[in-house]
């Protein structure tokens, strides 16, 4: 541990960070993105290389940001101070926990928004204004809700409330019991929702079209989604896992936690393809993206469904959920910093924090309404957020946490605090230095717009082909071999 370990709140047991880190990594992109990601990009085949790239490059990196953040015992700011002070290096890297701490501000400023989507829509389903004949219809009540800055900024102002409440009240007595029963209940109307649809007559279709294993329809750009939507999915890089990390207590193995998590979170999301598409085939309609899909074509399916209120009040509330576990994550680093460095309690962090995020928050609701003429490049201040954060500061975020643990940091006491067996550290340790900063490089090129090469069928060969040149670099540098197998 480091040298004056800070006395630090921590989870009550190992299950507390579980639900944290799993309701932090599952969000709105869970419950629609990957199903039909999967759908698009060859089911199955798509699945085993999302698989592969959650083993390759997700959990390597969770790993890393659990235990820099257990070892520094603080904020992401705080934390990669005191490790790289533990290893003598350069205070600068705590630029990385600044990056990443802001990363996550920035992402919820404009998250709340779309949350506030969610509890929108489930008034709307109480209360019966999503009547509509037609997905026009639907279109039409959803850019209505957009269209009032008061009505959207409103649920947006309760999502920052809800959020800042739960935070207010602490590790254990907020977030960790919250989590208990948000994301346990959020598996239940899953299941409930997933049993319909077994008698759907739609349930064949949508097993179908996630799984159905289809490789030739696998192209680059599916591998590239895969890569980006495995690294994004964990709320790697923003300061969520690092901060909820500094909570994990040391008897807890990090090397088992994180694959708890990867795997809960790829579950659910799957989950979540066979509550949803069920629904939309048994009622004749097309899967499509974005809010399409859950604001407009789902509502009117529910409409059509014996007991469709009921099951569309459970989805929502499901929806609600989890837009409001990520929420209280990305928060979590903010107000663990300032009730740490600032002298002020964790209450006062927590309403301080929320009154400059509803004022960001209420610049990115306008770029929907009366602000739809305010842009930059053609970009609106939602945009923008949404840009920097997943385009720029996440990848770079992510390939700074592999080389400070890879390369920087003394390999004893990565060694120490992850308590892996050799063969396995060893693993770990190439995967971070290499693989994983490899990987975190094809995103951010693609993600820019750098590169478009589309290697089809052949993507098979390109990753061999990358895998080789990885590991002929490894084996023309005698120092970084020796260096996997002893300690500085």
């Amino acid at each position: 541990m480091t040298t004056n370990e800070p006395s630090r709140t921590q989870w009550l047991g190992r299950w507390g960070f579980v639900l944290a880190a799993t309701g932090s990594a599952v969000g709105l992109g869970n419950i629609w993105k990957f199903p039909y990601m999967t759908g698009e990009y060859g089911g199955g085949a798509f699945v085993l290389v999302y698989l592969a790239c959650i083993l390759c490059v997700g959990v390597p990196i969770m790993m890393t940001e659990i235990a820099l953040g257990r070892r520094g015992r603080g904020s992401p700011i705080d934390a990669i101070r005191r490790v790289v002070t533990e290893s003598g290096r350069s205070s600068g890297w705590s630029l990385l926990g600044w990056m990443a701490m802001l990363c996550g501000f920035m992402i919820l400023s404009f998250y709340v928004v779309v949350a506030g989507w969610s509890f929108a829509y489930l008034w709307k389903m109480v209360s019966g204004g999503l009547a509509g004949s037609s997905v026009d219809d639907m279109a039409a009540i959803f850019g209505a809700n957009n269209a009032n800055p008061f009505t959207l900024g409103a649920w947006s102002t309760l999502v920052t409330v809800a959020t800042m409440v739960i935070v207010g009240k602490g590790v254990q007595q907020g977030i960790e019991r919250s989590v208990g029963w948000m994301m346990p209940g959020m598996v239940v109307m899953l299941l409930v929702m997933i049993i319909y649809g077994m008698f759907s007559g739609g349930f064949g279709q949508a097993v179908n079209f996630l799984f159905a294993f289809n490789a030739s329809s696998l192209s680059s750009e599916g591998m590239l989604a895969a890569m980006g939507h495995a690294f994004f999915t964990l709320s790697l890089a923003s300061g969520a896992i690092l901060t909820y990390g500094s909570y994990l207590p040391r008897r807890a193995s990090i090397g088992r936690t994180t694959l708890t998590v990867a795997i809960a979170d790829t579950l659910v999301a799957l989950m979540a393809g066979l509550a949803i598409f069920p629904v939309i085939f048994a009622n004749g309609m097309e899967p499509n993206s974005g809010p399409g899909l859950i604001f407009m074509s789902l509502p009117l399916a529910f409409q059509a469904m014996p007991l469709g209120t009921l099951f569309g009040i459970l989805f929502f509330i499901m929806l609600s959920m989890a837009a409001l576990t990520s929420s209280i994550s990305m928060v979590e680093a903010t107000v663990s910093w300032l009730a740490d460095n600032k002298g002020v309690s964790r209450k006062a962090a927590a309403w301080g924090t929320g009154i400059v995020l509803w004022v960001i928050s209420t610049l990115a609701m306008l770029s929907f309404n009366v602000g739809a003429d305010w842009t930059l490049a053609g970009k609106h201040f939602f945009d923008w957020l949404d840009y920097l954060t997943s385009r720029l500061m996440m990848p770079l975020g992510g390939l700074g946490m592999a080389l400070l643990a890879g390369f920087v940091l003394k390999s004893q006491a990565v060694k120490d605090e992850l308590n892996l067996p050799a063969g396995i550290y060893a693993l770990w340790l190439f995967m971070v230095r290499y693989v994983s900063p490899l990987a975190i490089l094809v995103i951010f090129v693609d993600a820019l717009g750098l590169v478009a090469v589309d290697f089809g069928a052949h993507w098979l060969w390109l990753v061999l082909i990358l895998l080789v040149l990885t590991l002929a670099g490894e084996l023309v540098s005698p120092r970084l071999r020796r260096s996997l197998q002893t300690s500085d």
